[in-house]
């Protein structure tokens, strides 16, 4: 029986993957295969013996090179531990579609100040927790309303994260949104996708203005994976029993903790580092990645 899975997933509103790429995908790997469609145009499953020889992200990368230039993303792994009980997410730019410091900094005049020293931090050429503290102090005096106002008319979700969140929780997982940004976001981002916890840092204010100071200790790249640890301790799971996702240099540790750590349109160095990457799915890859078709999605 094939021990390994590669899923091939496509944009979900544009059904390019056919029965010739997965033909190609099947050439790619050495032996006997078996495929089944997930759901036809978007997923689907190529079952193999993997190799004793070869990683599942040198098989990932055989099989992208036989693919060519098509936007399918693949994701190999293990068949029998590919459901996941355990979900960490980081939010900007991964379950949302901004940097939320950037957006404050907008506010103030300084968006392209802060935003080239967020760029660079999440390509982990800046340590994290300096680099945020020294954004936040440009975001003093800032009036706190400011985030109500981000929040209605700026930050926007990112295709199919609300059904995997609510999807993993109605299969009986755990769902934690772990963030580096900001509590008066993670928890209207959180609520509005479902998730069962949200950890993030916390804004200092004076009043109802920014102090331009951010409490400690702060939650970055190591609090990240020990929150991670912390869960799966909890609920007594095995470590492949987790999934990660996330973009940014401080995910880094969170996604090499996982049991499968995926990278969505990353950084370069995240997305070499991560098991798997997303560069042209949606989030709902994440669940065609444990086997599950559309019947299975939650409803949103």
């Amino acid at each position: 029986m094939s021990n390994c899975v590669a899923t091939l997933i496509g944009p979900s509103h544009h059904l390019c993957l056919s029965d010739a790429l997965i033909a190609q995908a099947r050439q790619a790997l050495d032996g006997p295969t078996e495929t089944a469609w997930l759901d036809f145009g978007v997923a689907a499953d190529v079952f193999f013996q993997k190799p004793t020889d070869k990683s599942p992200k040198q098989i990932q990368h055989r099989i992208k090179q036989a693919l060519g230039d098509q936007p399918v993303d693949v994701i190999v792994q293990a068949r029998a531990t590919r459901r996941k009980s355990l979900f960490l997410a980081d939010m900007d730019s991964t379950m949302i579609g901004q940097e939320c410091i950037d957006e404050l900094a907008d506010f103030v005049g300084l968006r392209a100040q802060v935003s080239a020293i967020t760029e660079r931090a999440m390509r982990g050429e800046l340590e994290f927790e300096s680099a945020l503290r020294e954004r936040v102090v440009l975001l003093k005096d800032l009036p706190l309303a400011v985030v109500d106002q981000i929040l209605k008319e700026r930050i926007t979700y990112n295709a199919g994260g609300e059904i995997l969140v609510k999807t993993m929780r109605k299969m009986g997982g755990y769902t934690a949104l772990v963030s580096g940004g900001f509590t008066v976001f993670t928890g209207p981002v959180s609520a509005h996708l479902g998730f069962d916890e949200h950890r993030s840092n916390h804004l200092l204010v004076e009043g109802a203005t920014l102090a331009g100071l951010v409490d400690d200790p702060i939650l970055g790249r190591e609090a990240k994976r020990e929150r991670l640890m912390a869960l799966r301790a909890e609920f007594q799971l095995d470590d492949h029993a987790t999934l990660a996702v996330g973009d940014g240099a401080n995910d880094l540790d969170m996604l090499g903790e996982a049991g499968l750590g995926i990278a969505y349109r990353a950084k370069p160095a995240v997305a070499e580092a991560a098991d798997a990457r997303l560069d042209h799915a949606d989030l709902t890859a994440l669940l065609y990645a444990q086997g599950y078709c559309q019947a299975y999605f939650a409803k949103v």
